[in-house]
């Protein structure tokens, strides 16, 4: 789509109020700005989990021009289940923890910049995935969806210290999981073909984590899933690849593969956890497959 027409957009604005003192503030100068800039701006607040896909969802195209989350991936992930079908294309205050959403798109941080992108900035065509559950609705995803020692960290990541700490919970929770770890293969079938990993992650996104590279390949416009299968279990393995992983290296691993699918089956262990986008939303077994529709994301001018 090309730059948006007609002055500055009418906003819906979806906010977690548990963010805290100092996100709050960042989300007032933010609305200062898009003030200024001659957007219209309705400020809503989350009142409970799935909220803000509710809110997106009954978003009325002749009221706004657009949906804006500021948040974290995880309030983002329900904002784009709710815009599943709706005209409305989606902007970003990024407020969360590691915001991958955010830096795969290039956002800037300084908050005047981030306004002129939500008032005024081009929405382009985005391709989430969707995963579905033996017997259950669909859940769309735009960063990723993993099973393994990763979805075992965000399942027993503590919450309360996510909220004080940040980043910090996950390095918590990371060492909880070494500490504990169990060794596991986790199933796949892509086009009828068998596929087994410690850990599995369908990456739509080739960021993860914040700015770590984890399938190069991957892109939000295009219509296709790169697999990513680490190979080997243990925790010296797992210890491995996170080293790897932060130093930029990961593609040198003999032992993990990457493979290009538009749709997958996680066969097993029936009931483990599925993380999409860094929550915890559904178990084994599940299809995971491009989403019929695609969503219109508001993105940093082409010259930023």
């Amino acid at each position: 789509m090309d730059e948006h027409e007609g002055g500055a957009r009418r906003l819906l604005v979806i906010y977690n109020p548990t963010a805290g003192g100092r996100k709050r503030r960042r989300l007032g100068c933010w609305l200062s700005h898009l003030r200024t800039l001659g957007a219209e701006v309705t400020l809503t607040e989350t009142e409970a989990p799935r909220h803000a896909e509710a809110l997106a969802r009954a978003a009325d195209p002749r009221r706004f021009d657009a949906v804006a989350v500021a948040g974290g991936d995880g309030t983002i992930n329900e904002a784009v289940n709710g815009l599943a079908g709706s005209s409305l294309p989606l902007a970003l205050l990024p407020l969360g923890t590691a915001n991958v959403l955010a830096n795969e798109i290039g956002l800037p941080r300084r908050l005047a910049e981030l306004a002129r992108i939500a008032a005024f900035a081009p929405a382009r065509t985005v391709w989430p995935g969707e995963a579905q559950p033996e017997g259950g609705d669909a859940r769309r995803f735009l960063v990723m969806a993993g099973i393994g020692f990763d979805a075992e960290v965000v399942e027993h990541l503590d919450l309360a210290l996510k909220r004080r700490a940040g980043k910090l919970a996950y390095v918590a929770s990371i060492a909880g999981r070494l500490r504990d770890y169990r060794p596991c293969f986790y199933r796949a079938e892509i086009d009828g073909v068998a596929v087994e990993g410690a850990s599995l992650v369908a990456a739509k996104a080739h960021f993860y984590g914040g700015r770590f590279v984890l399938a190069p390949a991957a892109r939000l416009d295009q219509p296709s899933l790169q697999l990513v299968v680490f190979g080997h279990a243990g925790r010296s393995a797992a210890l491995g690849y996170l080293a790897a992983m932060g130093a930029g290296r990961l593609s040198h691993c003999r032992s993990l593969r990457i493979l290009p699918a538009t749709s997958l089956y996680l066969t097993g262990p029936a009931g483990a956890p599925v993380q999409l986008d860094g929550d915890i939303q559904l178990r084994l077994p599940a299809r995971i497959a491009i989403a019929a529709t695609p969503l219109q994301l508001i993105q940093p001018f082409a010259n930023a």
